[in-house]
């Protein structure tokens, strides 16, 4: 199992409880208003929106708050302007750490990270220090049903997937950027039985992964669940590759 598979396990895992807690929801109606504000309300037009959508609805947020945030980011109703940025860094054991913000206050965002990346053994890096190591990547996560991995296989080959995995509970696919929408539409009208879509996004996935141990590995774990729980903070990625058992023990 790939270092990047590991990761968005327990990315998985913890997505699940940010939902619990309500977290998801404010950082999905960022994501739906920006969305809107670059590609416009139209979702069938506007592939970052569809995805943003998808994503509120597989947390069952209501329609009336969707629709909201899109009048947000068009204009039609009064709305906060965020800035996307995308921050560089460390944590315990050398991991490299690339993360997704959205923010109206960019001074208070970086003293925000600086002040927990240095609490938990990291540090902020400059543009481009870790950036090398990761490719823009669709992620899609593929409930498993009445049909086989080869059959999938067969599915997303042709559609030009560059990857899949088996993630025990659900099967992984990645593409490239230009091919991230076609793999998704063919798994969709796939037909295979019990084949259901759960999550589609775009991620940085690292090219190499860096092998975090013992103390460093619980301490990276511990500093990106700090810098998830930021609220202008959208995602956080790694090349760390830690042992599942001391991910579970964590989970």
């Amino acid at each position: 199992m790939s270092g990047h598979s590991k990761w968005s396990t327990i990315k998985r895992k913890k997505g699940a409880i940010d939902a619990a807690r309500g977290k998801a929801f404010t950082k999905i109606i960022k994501e739906i208003t920006v969305a809107a504000r670059i590609g416009g309300g139209d979702a069938d037009s506007n592939p970052r929106l569809r995805l943003a959508v998808s994503s509120a609805k597989a947390v069952n947020m209501p329609a009336d708050n969707i629709t909201r945030a899109i009048k947000k980011g068009t204009g039609e109703l009064e709305g906060v302007n965020y800035d996307e940025i995308t921050y560089e860094g460390y944590g315990p054991g050398g991991a490299a750490l690339i993360i997704e913000s959205l923010t109206d206050n960019k001074n208070r965002t970086v003293a925000d990270l600086r002040h927990l990346l240095t609490k938990h053994g990291g540090n902020l890096a400059e543009s481009g220090a870790v950036s090398w190591n990761f490719e823009r990547k669709g992620v899609i996560t593929v409930q498993k049903g009445n049909y086989s991995e080869d059959d999938l296989m067969n599915v997303i080959l042709d559609a030009g997937a560059d990857d899949l995995n088996d993630e025990d509970e659900y099967y992984e696919v990645t593409a490239s950027l230009e091919k991230f929408e076609p793999v998704r539409k063919v798994i969709e009208g796939s037909g295979l039985q019990g084949i259901k879509i759960e999550s589609a996004s775009l991620q940085y996935v690292a090219k190499t992964t860096t092998k975090i141990e013992d103390k460093d590995a619980e301490g990276v774990l511990k500093l990106i669940s700090v810098i998830e729980d930021n609220d202008d903070v959208q995602n956080v990625y790694t090349n760390a590759d830690i042992d599942e058992k001391v991910m579970e023990a964590f989970s």
